[in-house]
């Protein structure tokens, strides 16, 4: 797979519960998601917060330090920003990169580029990708991309 340096600048990072997080480094797969987040973005993924919800246009990813470090969230912002516009134009290459797999839906959201609209939120300790579109196929592929990030990165998120 080739991965460019700002592709690994813009890789979606995880985040859950601080209880979840403990419990979950044991697992493997789950650690090596964090370990990649990490290794790309340069945030501790153990002290970040990422949600995934399902909206009835598309969804939202959201990402946020656990406490008000500046440079994680400028780090966040910034990578936020970058997936936005990596999104829009079709290359979902980062999260493929920290799943090490194609993810399911990226395939149609790549090929609907242009019926699905990517906007960035600024959130109080980071960011957000909003996500929406009228095309009933490009929707439920937002929805099957957003289930399979909640299942890796153990995120919650509205269904």
């Amino acid at each position: 797979m080739r991965i460019s340096f700002a592709l690994l600048a813009i890789v979606v990072v995880a985040g859950c519960s601080r209880e979840a997080k403990k419990e979950a480094s044991d697992n493997s797969s789950f650690a090596a998601v964090q370990e990649r987040g990490g290794m790309a973005m340069g945030v501790d993924q153990y002290t970040s917060s990422h949600v995934f919800d399902t909206t009835p246009d598309g969804g939202r990813i959201s990402l946020q330090r656990d406490t008000g470090d500046s440079l994680g969230v400028a780090q966040i912002r910034t990578h936020m920003k970058l997936i936005q516009h990596s999104f829009a134009a079709g290359d979902f290459s980062a999260p493929s990169f920290v799943h090490n797999r194609n993810m399911p839906g990226t395939d149609v959201m790549t090929k609907k580029r242009n019926a699905i609209e990517y906007s960035y939120e600024e959130l109080p300790r980071g960011g957000a990708v909003v996500i929406k579109t009228k095309d009933p196929e490009a929707l439920k592929a937002i929805a099957d991309f957003f289930a399979a990030q909640r299942t890796d990165h153990h995120s919650p998120g509205m269904h």
